[in-house]
C-alpha cells in the first residue's frame, strides 16, 4: 500500500511539473499567430498519434471499452477540454496572470465536490494546506496598476476551475472508469477531447498550418509533455491518492512556469513571488507528510 501512495504523489509531482512546461511551447506559437483553436487541436492531435502509437505497437495493450465507458469517457473528456477553452477564452478579458490565479480555485471546489456528492473525508490538515496554497498562488501574481475587473472573464475562469475539478472527480469516483488503466482512460480523453477543436474549426476547414520546422517542433513537445505526461500522471495520481490532494500538488504548476520564465526569458524573482512560492511548497510539504497519518 505504501508503495502506490509513494508513486501517488511521485505522479501527482509530475503532472504539475509537466503541465507548467505549457507557456514553453504555447506562448510561441501564439506569437506566430496560431488562433487557440488550432494550437488546441494540434496538441492533442499529435498526442493522440503518438500515444496511440505507442499503445498499440509497443505496450500491445487492447483499446477495446464497453458502450457504457465509451459514454462515460467521452463526457469526462469533453469536461476536460472545456476546461481549456473556458480559460483560453478568459484572456480575451482578463489578464493572463489574473485568470491563471483564479483558475487554483480548482483544489478547492474539488475538496467541496468530493465531501458533498461522495462524502469524503478531509482531516485538518488538508483543509490548511488549501488555505496555505490559495495565499501562495494569490502571491505570485503581479497585478497591473488601476487593472479593472471584467466579470465575464472572472465567471469563464471559474467555468474552467469547475470544469477541471469534475474531470478530477469523475476519474476517482465514477466506477466505469475507476478501475480502468491510466494509459488506456488517458488515451480515450485525448482521442475524444479532440472533437472539441475539430467542430470549433469547422471539422478543421479554418485550421491554421504548421509551414515550419520551429511551429512543429512547439506543436511536438506540447503534445507530449504538458499533455500525454501530465494527462497519464495525473490519472495515477488521482487513483492512488485521491482527487483533492493531486489538486494540491496541483500548485506546483505555476512554480514550474516562473522558473523557466526566470531561467530562459529573464524574468526576476521578487520577494512577493518568493514568499508565494513559500506556501506553496509548504502546503504541498503538509499534503505529502499527512500520507503517514
Amino acid at each position: 500500500m505504501k508503495k502506490y501512495i509513494q508513486k501517488g504523489y511521485l505522479n501527482g509531482i509530475i503532472a504539475a511539473v509537466s503541465y507548467g512546461t505549457n507557456p514553453l511551447f504555447a506562448l510561441p506559437l501564439l506569437t506566430k499567430g496560431f488562433d487557440v483553436n488550432s494550437i488546441l487541436f494540434y496538441r492533442y492531435f499529435f498526442a493522440v498519434l503518438i500515444y496511440g502509437s505507442i499503445l498499440i505497437f509497443i505496450k500491445k495493450l487492447s483499446l477495446k471499452i464497453s458502450f457504457t465507458e465509451l459514454l462515460i469517457l467521452f463526457s469526462l473528456a469533453i469536461v476536460f477540454s472545456l476546461s481549456s477553452l473556458f480559460l483560453f477564452d478568459a484572456f480575451n478579458y482578463i489578464e493572463a496572470g489574473l485568470a491563471c490565479t483564479i483558475l487554483f480555485a480548482y483544489p478547492i471546489m474539488v475538496a467541496i465536490i468530493s465531501k458533498i456528492f461522495f462524502g469524503e473525508k478531509m482531516p485538518p490538515v488538508i483543509w490548511l494546506a488549501l488555505f496555505l496554497v490559495t495565499i501562495g498562488i494569490s502571491l505570485l501574481y503581479n497585478g497591473k496598476p488601476n487593472e479593472t475587473l471584467n466579470i465575464k472573464g472572472v465567471i469563464l475562469v471559474l467555468l474552467s476551475s469547475l470544469s477541471y475539478a469534475i474531470y478530477m472527480v469523475g476519474i476517482k469516483h465514477i466506477k466505469s472508469v475507476k478501475h480502468m488503466k491510466p494509459d488506456k482512460l488517458t488515451f480515450y480523453v485525448m482521442l475524444f477531447g479532440l472533437s472539441v477543436y475539430v467542430w470549433n474549426l469547422d471539422f478543421c476547414r479554418h485550421l491554421q498550418p504548421i509551414t515550419n520546422i520551429f511551429t512543429f517542433g512547439c506543436a511536438i513537445m506540447l503534445s507530449i509533455f504538458p499533455t500525454i505526461v501530465s494527462l497519464e500522471s495525473i490519472t495515477v495520481a488521482i487513483k492512488f491518492i485521491g482527487a483533492t490532494k493531486t489538486a494540491i500538488l496541483g500548485a506546483l504548476e505555476p512554480i514550474t512556469a516562473i522558473a523557466f520564465g526566470i531561467l530562459l526569458f529573464g524574468e526576476t524573482l521578487t520577494l512577493k513571488i518568493f514568499c508565494g512560492i513559500v506556501f506553496i511548497l509548504t502546503s504541498v510539504s503538509f499534503v505529502i507528510l499527512n500520507k503517514s497519518k
